[in-house]
């Protein structure tokens, strides 16, 4: 496993990749590795076995222009000795590891806005925040030369705007969507969850359980207002969660529903738990 703490090097490895012919998948990160992180990156490997072989890189790098607060990225846990030991034993070929500086270059003027997806739903709760994904996404894309890139379903928004951006500036790279990796009392993996007091862990998986009953209650033929009701109804039962934000879009495209659905929605929800926000989501498929 090789390790390119700059762009320069990470070019050149990506150039001699490139030239034995073989593809590169890229598994964007920002550290603090868990195993939602290395689902990741089996599926990046399953993507080339499936095509004849090729390279995984991971790229762990904290990224500041999508943080709001200086005080929330200050906080966010670096573990670059775990991350890297992780990495090794899931068989990744190279870690891209920059610094602010590789990413930033002085003078620097050009960002990447999706101005639509950007700025709805957990996009009004944090504003730039998504500006600054993308903007960071499209670099590392073309820094690593990847062919296709693993992210995970459980920022469904995130995810989305990756897609829409890919599509509008015909960027000849595949997006991997991945299903989201759950503990085994429901909650899913983050690297938030490290941050989260015992009561607030223990107080936590209510998102996962809101998340079933919204499935239960499309399934069954509810409306849209019946399957938000349901999900409120489960949240506010746990009173150590502040609920920011609960949204139920198409889940193609995160547009506005209402009525009964005939399609899939997704279902988003935001919930602080002490000084920690968590995102979790579902796609939830009506009665047939």
């Amino acid at each position: 496993m090789e390790i390119c703490r700059d762009t320069g090097s990470m070019i050149a490895l990506s150039d001699r990749w490139r030239a034995e012919g073989k593809p590169i998948v890229l598994v964007a990160t920002m550290g603090a590795l868990h195993e939602g992180h290395l689902t990741l990156v089996s599926r990046a490997r399953d993507w080339l076995s499936e095509r004849g072989g090729g390279r995984v890189v991971t790229s762990i790098f904290v990224n500041p222009t999508q943080f709001g607060e200086a005080e929330d990225l200050a906080k966010y846990p670096r573990t670059e000795e775990a991350d890297t030991a992780l990495l090794s034993g899931a068989g990744v070929d190279a870690i891209f590891l920059p610094g602010v500086a590789d990413i930033y270059l002085p003078g620097a003027q050009t960002i990447v806005d999706v101005t639509g997806l950007s700025r709805v739903l957990m996009g009004k709760l944090r504003p730039g925040h998504f500006r600054g994904v993308a903007t960071v996404v499209t670099k590392l894309f073309n820094i690593t030369g990847c062919d296709a890139a693993t992210f995970g379903e459980k920022d469904y928004q995130q995810l989305t705007l990756v897609r829409q951006m890919v599509r509008d500036l015909n960027t000849r790279v595949e997006i991997i969507a991945v299903p989201t990796v759950r503990e085994a009392d429901g909650l899913a993996m983050s690297s938030r969850n490290q941050r989260l007091t015992p009561e607030d862990r223990a107080a936590a998986p209510v998102l996962s359980r809101s998340l079933d009953r919204a499935q239960e209650v499309a399934a069954s033929g509810g409306t849209i207002a019946a399957i938000r009701r349901e999900v409120v109804a489960v949240l506010a039962g746990e009173p150590r969660g502040e609920v920011q934000t609960i949204d139920i879009c198409r889940a193609s495209d995160l547009s506005g529903i209402s009525g009964q659905p005939n399609q899939p929605v997704v279902v988003l929800l935001a919930v602080r738990f002490g000084g920690v926000l968590l995102i979790d989501q579902r796609v939830c498929a009506p009665s047939a």
